[in-house]
């Protein structure tokens, strides 16, 4: 399904999901075009590639894509590599931890054109260049990935949070404090996972308030739209406990 998240005649973001079919992880893809310029944002795997390559080519030439960023490492994000590589011009915008470990999502007879394709990214963020505008990637380090970033769109004013902010079922978006705290349980269990600790969820959000939002949109689930969703979401992340705050000696033990 094809959602336009945002579009003022120049510039349009639009989001991808429910293109897994089987056992894998839903995921949202996302699409944004200013002008002629063009970045796709978390292509995701092999489950991904043939459907959304049939939905973006509607809305583009496949040919002269800009930009693929990924948030992280993992398979769900950038695993189909090698096909975008080929069948694209993009270059593949990357953390600088994530850069050499690429290649091996890459045929041998490819690396060598790969690697002049790859934009690393440094550790405190950067602009990526969109046209006249830019894409701000912000740093979002052990909140999932000892090398992450959220992707920000200063002109929808929609931050691409990856993983953060993620549920396991999809639906509307979220666009009140009440509706937030309904939906909060069902991202408890994942935060409190696969976040690393809640100093990293702080200073994720101080810097988040930062900005001028007007939507957080996850990698899983539904977005979280207006002030009410975010300041409840910012709130709520602020002050949970998760990863190594869990933590003790017996979750380090020999059975």
């Amino acid at each position: 399904m094809v959602a336009e998240l945002y579009s003022d005649g120049a510039h349009s973001c639009l989001s991808f999901d429910d293109l897994v079919t089987g056992d894998g992880i839903q995921a949202n893809q996302f699409l944004i075009i200013h002008g002629e310029h063009t970045a796709l944002l978390d292509p995701g795997g092999s489950l991904t590639y043939t459907p959304l390559t049939m939905a973006v080519s509607r809305y583009i030439t496949l040919r002269k894509l800009d930009y693929i960023l990924a948030s992280h490492q993992d398979p769900d994000i950038i695993s189909s590599l090698d096909r975008w590589l080929m069948y694209t011009d993009c270059k593949v915008v990357i953390s600088r931890l994530w850069e050499r470990f690429l290649p091996h999502l890459v045929p041998g007879y490819m690396r060598f054109q790969s690697a002049e394709r790859i934009v690393s990214i440094p550790d405190r963020g950067m602009d990526i260049p969109l046209g006249d505008s830019v894409i701000k990637a912000l740093p979002a380090h052990f909140l999932h990935s000892v090398g992450n970033f959220s992707f920000y769109d200063p002109v929808s004013r929609i931050l691409f949070s990856g993983d953060i902010g993620a549920a396991p079922t999809g639906g509307p978006p979220i666009d009140s404090a009440e509706a937030f705290t309904q939906h909060a349980g069902d991202m408890l269990s994942f935060h409190r996972r696969y976040m690393n600790a809640n100093t990293a969820c702080r200073y994720w959000v101080n810097m988040v308030r930062e900005l001028d939002l007007d939507m957080i949109v996850p990698q899983h689930g539904p977005a979280l739209r207006g002030p009410g969703a975010i300041g409840a979401f910012l709130g709520w992340l602020e002050r949970l406990e998760c990863g190594l705050d869990l933590m003790n000696q017996q979750d380090y033990q020999v059975g």
